[in-house]
């Protein structure tokens, strides 16, 4: 069976791996149809990555078809097109038992701490499938990164009437943006990025945008855009430890500032003026929730996310070794890039 191998950064090779065993009580064998590569992807490629390993197969955001199930199995069935949540939990430590699976002590997330599914046939927790049997196989596997941005702005719990500042037009910031919008708060985008924030007006109908050039011009866009209040929820899916510490100025008084962006840099910021004075709250967000897959799909299922604007690029399993540098190219606009699997 084949799979692509991480060997180490930038070295990407096909393997041939066994064949799977026949699942286990609670398990499910899949065949992969479709993989979304994710930044996480593309941070684990160039060396960047904190939690990744080497050598790795890669691949957390997937579509898969149901092959067999082990015993017990209940919630899917042979023939199933599912979307996959790619955190393994142990169930038995503190977070996992209140509940927060998504960060999990002993979390061993797919194609980053174990092996992922850029590969066949493998054999998975049947309860990390969820069943979408009115989706297509690239919309399973675009759940997960929607996933993310949706604990996200969870996590600042937007409402009507407040103000939502989305720094990052990347694929977790426009996640994040779709959430954003669908709490009802007013949504406004800042990147340094122009070709982002024309696909932002012009694919995810967010017409308040800011060009965050770092000069200083970006405060006084917010101010303008707020009536002087700024955001009541800031979001940061950049990554840069610099746009992290700069957010909160963005941040309204009792505004609220979610990480969602990971970096492994220091983030420092001023307490006294800024953060004490505001009374504000800062909050981290990992991953995400079973919930969070659910919602996701019953939304696409419904038309309250069109999914039609995210996939920019694909590429062929077999190809995928050459074609895979040119995704992390600015000039080649990729949103999100899909593989085909079959």
């Amino acid at each position: 069976m084949k799979a692509l191998q991480l060997e180490k950064p930038q070295q990407l090779r096909f393997i041939e791996t066994p064949e799977p065993a026949a699942p286990g009580p609670g398990q499910a064998l899949v065949r992969v149809q479709r993989v979304g590569i994710c930044g996480t992807d593309y941070s684990g490629f160039l060396g960047k990555m904190p939690f990744f390993s080497y050598p790795r197969i890669p691949g957390h955001e997937l579509g898969v078809e149901v092959l067999t199930v082990g015993p017990g199995v209940k919630n899917v069935r042979p023939g199933d097109r599912c979307s996959v949540e790619p955190y393994m939990h142990c169930g038995q430590c503190f977070p996992c038992r209140k509940g927060a699976t998504n960060c999990c002590e002993n979390l061993k997330v797919l194609g980053v701490m174990m092996d992922g599914g850029l590969t066949e046939r493998m054999v998975l927790p049947a309860h990390k499938l969820h069943p979408a049997n009115n989706l297509s196989p690239e919309q399973c596997a675009l759940v997960e990164t929607l996933a993310i941005g949706c604990h996200a702005v969870n996590r600042g719990n937007p409402v009507v009437g407040e103000n939502v500042l989305v720094i990052g037009a990347g694929p977790i910031g426009l996640s994040a943006i779709e959430f954003a919008k669908l709490s009802g708060a007013k949504t406004i985008v800042m990147d340094l990025n122009e070709q982002r924030l024309d696909f932002v007006r012009a694919k995810m109908g967010v017409s308040d945008t800011i060009y965050g050039k770092g000069d200083g011009a970006e405060l006084e866009a917010l101010k303008q855009l707020t009536d002087g209040g700024l955001a009541q929820v800031v979001v940061d899916a950049t990554g840069s430890n610099k746009s992290m510490a700069n957010a909160m100025t963005y941040c309204g008084f009792t505004g609220r500032l979610v990480y969602v962006g990971i970096t492994q840099a220091e983030v420092a910021f001023p307490h006294a003026p800024v953060m004490h004075r505001r009374e504000l709250t800062l909050l981290a967000s990992r991953n995400a929730l079973p919930p969070d897959f659910t919602r996701i799909i019953k939304l696409i299922e419904n038309g309250k996310i069109d999914t039609r604007p995210w996939i920019t690029h694909h590429a062929r399993f077999g190809e995928l070794i050459e074609q895979f540098p040119t995704f992390i190219q600015p000039e080649n606009g990729v949103i999100k890039a899909i593989v085909d699997m079959e």
